[in-house]
This record gives C-alpha cells, structure tokens and sequence, in this order.
C-alpha cells in the first residue's frame, strides 16, 4: 500500500460491523447528499403543484430553462435567487393573512373558485399556507450547507475572476505588455450612455489616449447637453444587463466547448407514453364535466369527448416533433422547443385547464399527476440539451444486446399496431439518405428479422440442446401445453365470455317502470296502466322460498328459476282502474260488439256480449301472464315455462265496463280485477312477477353487444387467420430463417446504418445493393451465413 493509516483501517472496519438497518440510513443519507439539488427540484415543484400559484409558478420554470440547463452545475446565482425568492413569497404570504382585507371575509365562498384573483396570485388565507414554503426554505438551506461544505458554494466567483483574468492577460500580451484595460472587449461598462461604449483596437492606443484626455478637458461643456440621453442610456444598458447575459447563456448552451454527448431519447419517450396513458385512462379530468369517467362506454357509443381528443392530438403531435429533433440532432431547436413548451404547460394547466375543469388544480389528482410526469420529460429535456445529442443514432434501443428480454420487448413493440410503420416512415423522412422509403423499409424489415434470429441462435449457444436426445417433458408440455391451452381458449371464448359475463360479473338490471296494455281483438286498447317507484317492490326472502317450493318437481321451471335470483325478481302492483278512458268510435263499437257476438275461443270467455254493458262484469279465463321475463336487449315476454303445466296456469281476471253521465259528456273506462294474488286487497288490481336478466358492466358492455355468433365471426375468426398463416407458412421462409450465423449479415446492416450517419451516402447505396443481392442469391446466403470454423 502507498498509504496506510490505522485509525483509517479501525474507522472502516467499525463501519463494516454496523448493523444492516444503520448501514442503510447511512446510504440513504449519503445518497440525499449526493443528489442535494434534486431534493431541492422536486420540493419546489411539489409545492406548486400542491400551491397552484403564480408566486409558486417563477421558480419550477427558472429550473427547467436555467438551473436544469446551466453547466456543470447552477450558479450560485440561482440557489441565491431561490432562496431570497421563497423568503420574499413567505413574507408576502403571511401580510396578505391578515382579516382586514376585503378578500379573506368570504374565504369559504372563494376557496374552490379557481380565477378568484387572491387564489390566482397565491395569497389567500388558508390553513397551512407556508407549510411547503418553509420545507422548500429548508431543501434550498440543506444544499447551500452541502455546496459550502465541499467548496463549490464560492466556486463560480473564483472562476469569472480567475477567467477574466486570463482574458486580461491574453490581451496585454496582444498590445506588446501594456496594461490598458480600454483594450479589452469585457471592460465595457453595459451601465454607462450609449455615447461612452467605444470598442479599442490594440493599433489604436495612442490615438485613443488622446482622444480621451480630450474628451475629459470637454467632459464639462457637454455635460448639460447629454444629461438626458445619459438617462436614456442608461435604461438601454440596464436593459442589455439583462438581455446579454441570457442571449450569452443560451449561445454557450448551444455552441459548447465541449459536449459530454448522451442519449436519454428513450427515457423521455417513456415518460411521454406514461403522460398518454394518463390522458387515455384519466380524460375526463382534463374536461368541464367529469360524470363519464370510462372511455371505453364513450367510444362505445361513438362519442369522442372534445378533451380526449384535444389531449391525446397535443401530446402525441409533441412526441413526433421530439422525434424529429432527435433524428436532425439539432440542440437549438431542442431549445426553443424547450421554451415554448414549459411555457405553453404551464400556462395551460394554471390558467386555462382550471376554467374549464371549474375546479382549482390542487383538487385535480389526475391532472397533477400528468404534471408531475411531464416535469420529468422536462428534467430529461434538459439534461439532453445540456449533454448534445449523439452523433450517431444506430437501430432501435431495444437491439442493443441479444438475449430473451430484448427479443420479446422488441416483439411486443413491432405488434402494436401502425407503431413500427409510422416509426420508419419519420426515420426516413428526417434522416439523410440517398434510399426510397420502399428501400429504407426494406432494410428495417431484414434488420428486425436478422435481430430475432440472432437471439435464437445466442440462446442456442447459452442452451444447447445435446444431439440425438429428445425434448424434455418441461419443454414439451410447457411451451406445447401453454399453446394447446391458448388454442382452445380462442375457440371456446365466445361461449365461456358469453356465460361468465352475466353470471359471474352481471350486474341487476331492477326495472324502473312496469307498463300494461290490454286490447279485444286488435280494437282500441281497453285497459292501460303503469306501475313506477312504490308499486314496483323487492321480493322478500319467504316469498323467494315460497315461489320455489311451488315449483317442486317441474324440472323445466326449476331450470328456469336457477339463472335468477332473488334480488333480480320485481313485484308490480297495478291500480284496476284504467289510467285512461275508453275513446273507441261509434262504428269500430259495432264491429266490437259484433265480433264479441260471433264468439270465438281466442277471447276465452261465455256470453262476451255483456261486457259492453255498463256496471257488468265477466271473467276472463287463462288470458292473464303472472310471470313475465325482461329481456336486456328485446320486449318483455311471458315465461311459458311457469305459466303451464299443473302448478301455475294463467291467471283469471275480471273486466268491466264503468260508464260516467255527467255534465260534460258520457265517459266509460275499464276496471280489472286479478282473481288470485300473492298480496290479497279488498281494491281491484293485478300482480305482476316481473325477472329481469343481469347485464354486463359498462366496461364489456362493447364486447357482449356482438353476442356468440358475433365474437365469432369478429374474435375467432380474425386470430385463427393469424394462427394459419403462422402454421401454414413456414415452408415459404426455410431459406431466411434456418440461417446459423447471422453475424455477417447483422453487421451489414449495421454498416449501412453507419454509414449514413457518417454521411457517406454513395456508400450507403453500395452496401444497400450488396444486401439485396445478399437476399436474391441462396447460394451467397448459404456461404455468408456458414458457421466459423
């Protein structure tokens, strides 16, 4: 060992001997202090989001466009902002708490309204009102002391003095050793008239010095006459103060020094798919009225809400303009896409998103959520910017090593569906290249099916499989038994979907309103009635048992009674006066009182001529149903299979004709009474038993809508194609895909993909054409795929 020291040695080894839980806390603390500034972003950021503010608002863009995008590290200039910032907003804070202004006499009415001017600003009186402050105070604090701690608090004063005085003394030695500070461009005093800005020329020196020893004798005679353009200077030099040094921080951003050359694409591309399915998921967040909270029951009915789709267009249009940027590399679009960005956001979801929500940000979790995420995007953004985009863009970032994970995620991503076309289509149209979009598409095709077989034969390398022994069990009945499974299931799908969906996740469709009609041979209706809300009961347990009992040893309504239950049984009871009167015509009453006259069997009944007398009443045999099924798609029916047989037949009922003399006119109407009920009352009324079927949930309601035959035709059908062309196929494709080393190939591809990048277009059309002469002649394939001996 070059150094030894024993109270080091005794110090680690005491620190090896503690316990797991210790060692743990001091990793976390470590960890805390390593990524100081990070805790300090994210304590900002989360007490906006909780605050929603504008003075809350100053601080998480200054992170995104200065502090995030300042290199190495942010200024001291910046943690100094931040800190007299959040002092200055909890001092504000705590004034506006105070009773006495106007504001805080109605809190409780202005609380939720989100364009009430003191919520807007941030300084209504609420409870808690400085509690992030004070934590966000005391992350800014801890980092200070951190900086401070390892000397980087003074770091950026020493380096601008320690540069500015390198610049001087490459410019003294310029000017032959003289120390005239006149000659240096830094020494312009941006303060100062525009009249006093001179820029000095190392050749000009002893002009200048006479000019200026003259200008100061005359300095006296003109000083009454620019006084007021000294004034006007002055502001245009506080104004170049401040324009100078950003115009000056964004050029270095883009022009570096140096560039520590990163890719973070792919993060910023998860991050934006999160964003998406949080709008997909959580759209009506983002809308007025947040009553239809499922997309799916939406789509179903052909309605696409204005906010989903407003959403989903925005944040898939910034997604290809990132990509665009990626493949151009262009770091000063990368920026002023940056810019617009954190300002467009977050003008949006303060500003704009609260008045159409109608409800504050802070009570919008969904939108806070999709905040949070972009503020990540944005993190990512600017670490990019900050680094420079890579040089060169080789394949996709899921074919960077060949193994099981790789294969299947790259598999997953070229089956969603348009994602692998549109993701070519944008490469080639971004990208230089001397290739057709046919050409560039089919180079991605042999390079995505080079890449899958690669994985195969490294798997067959990690897993080898002895020659001359058979499969084992594992293999065989774990990928054979999962497909037999998944084959079967895609048959049987429909039937088993069909069962479970109301009978396992169902949900109780109870009626809302019970309607009847009675009519005599196809005449004007003589008995209507509805039954809504109080008339409309639930079963109770005894009577369920009841109904069961009766039916003992009738197997066909026993079979019947099995698909329902209690709670999907509904008791209406009618009032036996009819609802309206009996307004039939003069001749249509004739041919009435004819027919009844011509008895026939269908009316059921002896002497029917007599109902058409008043105050006279007959009976109707068998022609009332007791029970009738209420189907979720098609009219109310009677159920045949309680309604024959020798426990329950249809029901008797009683009909009258009442005729009222009045003043007005004569009115008739008709009474019906049901003879036998389960509720006996001295009134007449009729009973109904009405089962209703159970209903899918809203969510599958899209997919039992097409019924068997339908998911047949529409599920079944459309995957046993796939499956038969996978099966069918293979002869076909012997030839690309028993190749045993791809190597030689693989490394085409990534030759043309090189190449490209590097500018070599003439080369990239050589190897192109090497590679489709590759695939056009086997016997080439055959040699340049041979495994290496």
């Amino acid at each position: 060992r070059m150094f030894h020291d024993d109270e080091l040695e005794e110090s680690e080894k005491f620190y090896v001997g503690q316990p797991r839980v210790l060692l743990l806390i001091y990793a976390l603390y470590n960890t805390l202090v390593a990524r100081s500034e990070m805790v300090c972003y994210f304590v900002i950021i989360l007490n906006h989001m909780i605050s929603a503010s504008m003075i809350t608002l100053v601080l998480p863009i200054l992170i995104f466009l200065w502090a995030m995008l300042s290199v190495p590290r942010p200024s001291k200039r910046f943690w100094m902002t931040a800190i007299v910032y959040t002092e200055v907003a909890i001092v504000i804070k705590y004034f506006f708490q105070f009773g006495f202004f106007p504001w805080n006499k109605h809190v409780d009415y202005t609380k939720d309204k989100p364009y009430h001017p003191p919520n807007i600003i941030g300084i209504e009186k609420k409870e808690g009102y400085v509690h992030y402050d004070l934590v966000q105070l005391l992350a800014l604090f801890f980092h200070r002391s951190i900086l401070k701690c390892h000397g980087l608090w003074d770091e950026d004063e020493k380096g601008d003095s320690s540069s500015n005085k390198e610049d001087t003394d490459d410019e003294l030695s310029l000017t032959g050793g003289r120390r005239d500070s006149s000659a240096s461009l830094k020494s312009v005093n941006l303060a100062a008239s525009v009249e006093s800005i001179h820029v000095h020329f190392p050749e000009q020196q002893t002009a200048i010095r006479r000019k200026s020893s003259s200008s100061i004798s005359q300095l006296s005679h003109r000083s009454s006459f620019s006084s007021h353009r000294s004034k006007r200077g002055k502001c245009h030099g506080m104004t170049l103060q401040v324009y100078v040094p950003i115009r000056q921080f964004f050029y270095n951003l883009i022009h570096p020094d140096y560039s520590a050359v990163t890719d973070v694409y792919v993060l910023m591309f998860l991050a934006d798919t999160v964003d998406f399915i949080i709008i997909v998921f959580g759209f009506w967040a983002f809308g007025k009225h947040s009553a239809a909270a499922d997309i799916t029951s939406s789509l179903s009915e052909d309605q696409v809400p204005e906010a989903f789709l407003v959403m989903v267009l925005i944040q898939f249009g910034t997604m290809v303009v990132d990509r665009a940027l990626y493949l151009k590399k262009t770091v000063m679009g990368k920026v002023i896409f940056q810019v617009i960005l954190v300002f467009g956001i977050h003008f949006w979801m303060f500003f704009i998103l609260p008045g159409v929500t109608e409800r504050k940000f802070s009570q919008n979790t969904v939108a806070q959520l999709w905040y949070f995420v972009k503020c990540v995007y944005f993190g990512l953004s600017a670490y990019q910017i900050r680094c420079g985009y890579p040089t060169r863009v080789l394949g996709n970032f899921l074919t960077k090593s060949y193994n099981y994970v790789n294969l299947f995620l790259f598999q997953g991503f070229r089956l969603v569906p348009f994602l692998t076309e549109l993701r070519a289509v944008m490469d080639w149209v971004w990208t230089d290249t001397t290739l057709s979009l046919s050409s560039w598409i089919c180079v991605e095709d042999i390079y995505a099916h080079i890449f899958i077989l690669k994985c195969w034969r490294e798997s067959e390398k990690r897993y080898p499989q002895p020659r001359g022994q058979k499969k084992k069990k594992v293999v065989k009945y774990g990928m054979g038994g999962m497909i037999i499974v998944l084959l079967i299931c895609i048959v049987w799908f429909p039937l088993l979907f069909m069962s479970l969906i109301k009978s396992v996740a169902g949900i109780t469709n109870k009626p809302l309103d019970v309607s009847i009609t009675i009519t005599l041979g196809g005449y004007q209706p003589i008995f209507t009635m509805s039954a809504q809300q109080n008339q409309l009961k639930d079963l109770e347990p005894h009577e369920f048992n009841e109904l069961l009992k009766s039916y003992q040893g009738n197997t066909a309504a026993l079979q019947f009674l099995e698909g329902y239950g209690r709670e999907d049984i509904t008791r209406a009871d009618l009032e036996g006066n009819s609802n309206s009167l009996w307004t039939i015509s003069p001749p249509s009453r004739q041919k009435m009182i004819q027919g009844l006259r011509d008895l026939s069997a269908d009316f059921r009944v002896k002497n029917m001529k007599y109902l058409i007398s008043p105050f006279f009443s007959r009976t109707l045999e068998e022609v009332y149903p007791y029970y009738i099924k209420a189907p979720s798609d098609s009219l109310a029916k009677p159920i045949k299979q309680l309604l024959k047989g020798m426990y329950c037949k249809w029901e008797n009922i009683t009909v009258s004709l009442v005729k009222n003399v009045s003043e007005e006119g004569v009115r008739e109407w008709w009474v019906l009474n049901q003879l036998r009920k389960n509720q006996e009352t001295s009134q007449e009324s009729l009973e109904l038993f009405i089962f209703s079927d159970k209903v899918s949930p809203p969510s599958l309601g899209f997919l039992a809508g097409y019924g068997i035959m339908g998911l047949y035709a529409s599920v079944v059908l459309v995957i046993g194609k796939f499956v038969r062309e996978f099966f069918s196929g293979i002869s076909h494709s012997i030839m690309f895909e028993e190749l045993p080393n791809v190597d030689r190939i693989l490394k085409l591809c990534t030759d043309i993909f090189l190449v490209r990048e590097t500018g070599e277009l003439e080369l990239e059309e050589d190897l192109y054409a090497k590679l489709i002469f590759l695939y056009r002649s086997p016997e080439t394939m055959i040699k340049w795929t041979r495994e290496k001996t």
